[in-house]
């Protein structure tokens, strides 16, 4: 599990660095709010940490059911977390740092518990 969980950490700062950066452009660029902003770098950021995740975490085969699965569910936490950000104000890299944590912790168990998740 320790394995698992160090390779899912290492795909995540690749994935982490993706994130931050498209959620910065989108940020200035588009002058838009957080939700829209922290949902649109994910957008672009998961179908790195799918497939990444998908061939060197779990060695799982990256199926477009397992996919919709991930983005559904990751891209529904990146939303909700951009939303309550806007609401209470936070300041975006409270928001960035925050989503990282919680998508960190939540995803890993989400996709070795459901995505990839082999069956027997």
């Amino acid at each position: 599990m320790l394995k698992l969980i160090s390779r899912y950490a290492g795909i995540g700062v690749i994935n982490t660095a993706i994130h931050w950066t498209v959620f910065a452009l989108i940020l200035k660029l588009f002058e838009s709010g957080q939700a829209i902003a922290n949902f649109g770098a994910f957008c672009i950021a998961v179908t790195f940490s799918f497939f990444a995740n998908a061939r060197w975490t779990f060695s799982s085969a990256a199926t477009p059911l397992r996919y919709l699965l991930y983005v559904s569910f990751m891209g529904g936490m990146a939303a909700l977390v951009g939303w309550m950000a806007d609401a209470c104000t936070l300041s975006p890299v409270v928001t960035l740092i925050l989503f990282s944590f919680i998508s960190l912790g939540c995803g890993f168990i989400y996709s070795n518990y459901i995505v990839f998740r082999e069956v027997k």
